[in-house]
């Protein structure tokens, strides 16, 4: 059996002194490592332990995701936190869309360094999303939400479909992590793209005013949609991350 290699999840033990640093990272809804393995090398060859998951339901079939509950995505983030919790000395959290919903909620339960989400999800624009928990039932799926990507030719392997009793799940991971966001109180660094066609601007506004952290900073993205760590703004992320990561470990590395 071949093994494809753009939805394995991937580990780096790291190296020299910032091998004491870990980081996680978790994909999005329906996607894949491929969306944020480029991300997971640029931290790797800094040195960092770094941990990129593949979340249960993802990278097989969509029905697959179908018959997951989304506390079998967290475990995943969950198990990577316990992990390097045991290996490193402090730990980093980082996601895209529902990975940052992951995110958030591990940096609410357990004591992370810091927290660095991209297009977080904690809201859903479809009017629909309110009845799912009936439409389940009568609709299957609906059409792919993956590639929302400015940049050609770029391919995050999500979906080509997307489950709708999935999207119940999701809606049911948004509620618990919004109600947990106060007590996220490590700095967080957020990257939002101006034009998101996934993840509507009232997440932005839910993490704003519900999140427990004094330190907070956002950054715009001009040239990118929602999987942008892909897109045109991706080294923006990838450096601008790195820097954070340093300033929030510094009494740790030095």
């Amino acid at each position: 059996m071949t093994v494809d290699t753009a939805l394995a999840a991937y580990s780096s033990p790291g190296s020299g002194r910032n091998a004491r640093i870990g980081v996680i990272l978790s994909h999005g809804f329906t996607g894949s490592p491929a969306s944020m393995i480029g991300w997971a090398q640029h931290l790797a060859n800094q040195g960092y332990a770094v941990k990129l998951p593949l979340l249960a339901g993802h990278g097989t079939t969509w029905q697959e995701l179908a018959r997951t509950p989304w506390q079998h995505w967290y475990e995943g983030i969950d198990a990577a936190y316990r992990q390097l919790a045991q290996d490193t000395d402090a730990v980093v959290v980082a996601g895209l869309s529902m990975g940052g919903a992951l995110a958030l909620r591990l940096a609410a339960l357990e004591p992370v360094a810091g927290v660095v989400v991209v297009n977080p999800g904690l809201t859903i624009a479809d009017p629909r999303a309110r009845y799912v928990g009936v439409l389940k039932y009568l609709l299957r799926s609906v059409p792919s939400i993956g590639n929302d990507i400015r940049k050609e030719g770029m391919d995050e392997r999500a979906y080509a479909r997307t489950p709708v009793a999935a999207v119940h799940q999701l809606a049911r991971l948004f509620r618990d992590t919004t109600e947990r966001l106060p007590q996220v109180t490590a700095p967080t660094l957020v990257f939002r793209s101006n034009i998101d066609r996934i993840v509507p601007e009232s997440s932005l506004e839910v993490l704003q005013r519900r999140i427990g952290s004094a330190d907070l900073e956002i950054i715009r993205l001009e040239n990118s949609y929602h999987v942008a760590t892909m897109d045109h703004d991706q080294e923006l992320i990838f450096e601008r991350s790195a820097a954070f990561i340093k300033h929030v470990t510094a009494g740790i590395t030095a």
